[in-house]
């Protein structure tokens, strides 16, 4: 079982990536800019954005794939991958609003958004590639 889901999760990773670097490269880059450029790094640490990824990552399989392949629910993948995104970015940006100073409430809210829409994609995907591995017995 664990070849599985080390397959799994390096199946998950591309999947991950794809999706949101859509959102932060593309679609949202500048409203991140506008709302954040005043404290945005000129450049990104990659280091630490691919290991937050790759953890991160661990929770969504942990927390919400899972759980859904055990249940055999696509349906189960979307909501707790809804569950976790929405709490996990949550404690992100509430934290931020709480402590930092002018952190935008904008992107709060669209950010929290963005993290639950976010993790139900992927854990939804990651549950169809987990199936799918499941029953080639790739």
């Amino acid at each position: 079982m664990t070849a599985y889901y080390f397959k799994l999760y390096l199946l998950t990773v591309p999947i991950f990536f794809a999706i949101d670097l859509i959102w932060l490269g593309v679609v949202a880059r500048g409203f991140y800019q506008k709302h954040l450029g005043y404290i945005l790094s000129p450049e990104v640490n990659w280091a630490a954005a691919i290991v937050f990824y790759l953890v991160y990552i661990v929770g969504i399989i942990f927390f919400a794939v899972r759980p859904a392949l055990n249940e055999q629910a696509l349906l189960t993948a979307f909501l707790l991958g809804a569950f976790f995104g929405f709490i996990t970015y949550a404690t992100y940006d509430l934290t931020n609003l709480a402590t930092l100073k002018g952190w935008p409430l904008i992107i709060v809210v669209v950010d929290i958004a963005w993290g639950t829409l976010l993790c139900s994609l992927v854990a939804s995907g990651s549950f169809l590639v987990g199936r799918w591995l499941k029953q080639s017995r790739v």
